[in-house]
């Protein structure tokens, strides 16, 4: 069946999340473990920069990671190489977790978006366009003005 072309496509991806800090997680591949920097999270996986550098794609492992809310152990799959555009970023993503572990992970997840590091861009009514466009204006005719009037005293920034 045809794809309707007049319905608008809603965003299948879920937010995805800069962690901030450079928080380190444990991965587990074949009983080696070794750390990655983790890079972007969301609730199907994230990237991260591994230490022992790229994992081949498909390969099946475990991932630990210590949140304000307790540790959250994860059964992950590696995914390509080059996530968000870091060319040494890997991304993967969530096979498996543990009923804590999913509650701990939310939990930290929701509490990153509240303090501003999600990916999701806040949509401008007009009328906000039209404000911010404005003050732009009236800033550039200020300086405009400022630059063309010798001698006149300048004004206090607004």
């Amino acid at each position: 069946m045809p794809r309707r072309i007049d319905k608008p496509r809603t965003p299948s991806r879920p937010p995805r999340i800069r962690v901030p800090n450079q928080e380190r997680a444990i991965f587990t591949v074949d009983n080696q473990k070794f750390v990655g920097i983790v890079h972007r999270l969301s609730v199907t996986g994230g990237s991260a920069l591994l230490v022992k550098g790229p994992i081949p794609k498909g390969t099946l492992g475990e991932m630990a990671l210590s949140t304000v809310f307790g540790k959250v152990n994860a059964h992950i799959e590696f995914l390509q190489t080059g996530a968000d555009g870091v060319q040494l970023a890997q991304a993967f993503r969530f096979l498996a977790m543990d009923g804590v572990s999913a509650k701990r992970f939310t939990a930290a997840v929701e509490q990153m978006q509240g303090a501003g590091f999600a990916d999701v861009e806040q949509k401008q009514t007009p009328i906000d366009m039209a404000v911010e466009s404005w003050d732009k204006l009236r800033k550039s005719v200020r300086q405009v003005s400022d630059m063309l009037t010798p001698g006149r005293r300048a004004r206090p920034k607004a």
